[in-house]
C-alpha cells in the first residue's frame, strides 16, 4: 500500500478531512467522500459504501479502492482481468460496475 493511501486510511479511521496530491476525504452530511482528481470514488454513508471508478479505470483509481475495501471490507479486492474489471468479496466475484445505488454494506 502506498503511504497516501496509508495516510487516507488513518483519516478514514479517525473520521477526518485528508488531502495530499491528487486524493482527498472530505466529511459531508453524506458520510465521507473520497475523491481522486477531483472525481468521486468512494462515499461511506453510515453502513453503505458506494465505490466508483468515475469512468476512469486506471491503476491509480483501482489502487485506492483496494486501499478503502482493505480498511472496511476485509477479504475484499477489486482486480483486472482481460481489461475488465471485477470485485471480489470473500471468493464471491462479481464484475465491478460504476453504479451508485448498489451499496456494499460494511
Amino acid at each position: 500500500m502506498r503511504k497516501i493511501e496509508s495516510e487516507l486510511i488513518q483519516a478514514f479511521r479517525l473520521g477526518r478531512s485528508f488531502k495530499s496530491q491528487n486524493t482527498t476525504l472530505e466529511n459531508t452530511d453524506h458520510g465521507q467522500v473520497v475523491r481522486l482528481h477531483g472525481n468521486k470514488i468512494a462515499q461511506l454513508d453510515g453502513t453503505n459504501l458506494y465505490l466508483s471508478s468515475a469512468g476512469w479505470e486506471t491503476a491509480t483509481t483501482k489502487s485506492r479502492l483496494n486501499a478503502i475495501l482493505s480498511c472496511l471490507v476485509p477479504g475484499a479486492v477489486i482486480y483486472q482481468k482481460d481489461f475488465v474489471w471485477y470485485l471480489d468479496i470473500n471468493n464471491y466475484v462479481v464484475r465491478f460496475q460504476d453504479v451508485e445505488g448498489q451499496p456494499i454494506h460494511v
